[in-house]
């Protein structure tokens, strides 16, 4: 089986990260709002990375697996 075309990989990653980053920012942003710009971004990659790896990606790769791989 061949890899799906890099821009579906890509609109699958989109439709994982945006809402994630989203619904994070409105969950914590609030309590990480006065830390510096560096700190926030490492707790939100530090979420949001497993989050994508272990979670996300892969549930969207078994809905939309066969649109990726046509």
């Amino acid at each position: 089986m061949k890899p799906p075309v890099k821009w579906k990989f890509a609109f699958m990653f989109w439709i994982a990260i945006y809402p994630s980053i989203t619904l994070l920012s409105f969950l914590i942003g609030d309590y990480i709002q006065a830390l510096a710009l560096p700190f926030r971004t490492l707790i939100m990659t530090g979420i949001l990375v497993p989050l994508m790896v272990f979670v996300l990606l892969p549930v969207l790769k078994k809905l939309l697996g066969s649109w990726l791989n046509q």
